[in-house]
């Protein structure tokens, strides 16, 4: 099958063919022909798989006929989760759309105002605009729907898992109910709800599963020790000969720009791509990178959709991702439009949980290889030791003294001890006596300290300060703290009991005053002033004329 049996416009087949396809994908031959009929659909694909030209094509054709109305507002609106994917739909919209003149335009966040009041104001065809701030200009009343015939919902699944969806919802509400939906994702585990409510009677389409195995990227698995031999493994890889442009995949913001600028100071072209960036210095990366200016993109997750470069020959999960569906957005970067790929993932002990995920996702494991030099030297712990298999089998024996998750004391010498008996020793002091609360000491007045002497519990057992659970006396019960707090209680508000019942008790005459005596009544006599000097001229201080002074 080829393009020109789709029943396209002869315009749109032009720029088709000049952009150098001849043959469609599998997504697009089963997608372009029921959408050209006027059908809603549903279509899944995997990455990489052309389904932005799947929905641009059909929209174009359908912008060939005039609309009846005259107006200035879109009669196709793509929504995308992200900016960098809203920025490649305009893209392929504009370059397959040349000959037909249709007028784009993207409304993302974190562009200015302005220019993008500027760009609605004026006739346009295709709308590309991320739910939040297409519900800003709608809510404002610059975008006018009347005459809108087309949804594309891209990336639905996306879009689902950034909470987007009450947004989408309210967008769909203000929409046109005579419009045609066409909704594309990377899987369709759960958005079948999505498909009842925003479609109508939809075709169901899923071209190629997500859980098949990309047969033209070649996964690499390597296992790593610590960070220091995980840099090490990078800048080897990073220096061959079949590395012409790398995606590092990241799991922090902060990371990406630290692991950027080393691999900077080292001698790359290398650029970072995350969230906190502006909308700019986004698109100024972008545009080195298809360029060929950065040959190592350092990036989070923001990146793993929406980046369409063929010069990617390689992806790097320096970080694995939380999420298994997110590894094959990763990946899927490189190996597009038929091209093959390199998808490499580096691992250690503590990422077992996350491997065991992407490898029950995919349907597929990843065996781990070596390069000779960067051998790793601990082992991998991949299963549990048998008869131990289960979701807390690293826990069960989290809590027992000496155990592998539990409280370890730092020698043996201080296995036995508390943690204030093994900071004293550490510092020189004498070890005290190990007491309780239930030790039953007499106090100044002859009264027991407790009430009772005998354990709150019938199952208590005398203390043994030989033993310990987490730095805890086994005979901690959850009533210790009340026993503590009535201890301190009883010590320190007695003996300031004993203090004020002995002045209460004592003679008045006999009481020590907190002040001294002066003989006054109320204290000490107020001090008098001296008797006024006299100058020369005769006249006191006192009596001296004073002169009328203003604020002037």
């Amino acid at each position: 099958m080829s393009f020109e049996s789709l029943n396209l416009d002869p315009t749109i087949l032009r720029a088709v063919l000049e952009a150098g396809y001849d043959t469609p994908t599998a997504v697009q031959a089963q997608a372009i022909p029921p959408a050209l009929e006027g059908r809603d659909i549903m279509a899944s694909a995997q990455t990489g798989t052309g389904k932005t030209a799947a929905f641009t094509l059909p929209a174009l054709n359908l912008l060939a006929t005039p609309h009846p109305l005259k107006s200035r507002g879109p009669r196709i609106l793509v929504l995308t989760p992200t900016r960098e994917l809203a920025a490649q739909v305009n893209e392929a919209a504009r370059k397959y759309g040349k000959y037909i003149r249709a007028r784009t335009v993207s409304i993302v966040g974190g562009m200015p105002y302005p220019l993008q009041n500027k760009l609605l104001s004026q006739p346009l065809d295709i709308l590309v605009a991320t739910p939040g701030r297409f519900i800003d200009h709608m809510e404002r009343g610059r975008i006018d729907l009347s005459r809108l015939q087309m949804l594309v919902l891209d990336e639905a699944d996306r879009m689902l898992d950034m909470g987007f969806m009450p947004d989408v919802e309210k967008i769909c509400a203000a929409l046109p109910k005579e419009r045609q939906t066409l909704l594309f994702s990377a899987t369709l585990d759960g958005i079948g709800h999505i498909a009842k409510q925003f479609l109508n009677n939809p075709i169901t389409l899923q071209v190629a599963g997500q859980k098949e195995k990309h047969a033209n990227i070649e996964q690499r698995l390597h296992f790593v020790d610590d960070m220091n031999h995980k840099n090490k493994l990078l800048e080897h890889l990073l220096i061959a000969p079949d590395v012409n442009q790398a995606i590092i995949f990241t799991s922090t913001k902060r990371h990406a720009d630290l692991l950027a600028e080393d691999l900077y100071a080292a001698g790359h072209k290398t650029a970072a791509l995350h969230g906190d960036m502006t909308q700019g210095a986004r698109n100024r990366t972008l545009t080195k990178l298809r360029h060929g200016d950065v040959k190592v993109l350092v990036a989070t997750d923001v990146a793993a959709r929406g980046i369409d470069v063929q010069g990617i020959s390689h992806v790097i999960n320096y970080d694995l991702p939380k999420f298994a569906e997110d590894y094959v957005h990763r990946i899927g970067r490189t190996g597009r439009a038929n091209n093959t790929g390199i998808a490499i993932s580096f691992a250690s002990n503590i990422d077992r949980h996350l491997l065991r995920k992407i490898e029950q996702y995919t349907g597929q494991k990843l065996e781990g290889s070596v390069i000779a030099g960067f051998e790793p030297k601990r082992p991998m712990k991949s299963e549990a030791p048998a008869g131990k298999r289960g979701r807390n089998n690293d826990r069960s024996s989290a809590h027992k003294p000496g155990a592998r998750g539990g409280y370890q004391s730092r020698d043996n010498a201080a296995r036995g001890s508390s943690f204030g008996d093994r900071v004293m020793n550490e510092r020189g002091a004498k070890p005290q006596a190990t007491r309780s609360f239930n030790d039953g000491a007499p106090r100044a007045d002859g009264a027991s300290r407790h009430r009772d002497s005998q354990p709150r519990h019938a199952d208590a057992t005398p203390r043994d300060s030989q033993q310990e659970v987490n730095g805890n006396s086994r005979n901690y019960t959850k009533d210790t703290d009340f026993q503590f707090a009535r201890a301190l209680s009883q010590e320190f508000g007695g003996r300031g009991r004993q203090e004020r019942t002995a002045r209460t008790d004592a003679p008045r005459d006999s009481r020590p005053s907190s002040k001294p005596s002066t003989g006054e009544k109320f204290g000490n006599p107020r001090p008098q002033r001296s008797a006024p000097r006299v100058n020369a001229s005769g006249f006191s201080g006192d009596n001296k004329p004073k002169r009328n002074r203003s604020f002037a």
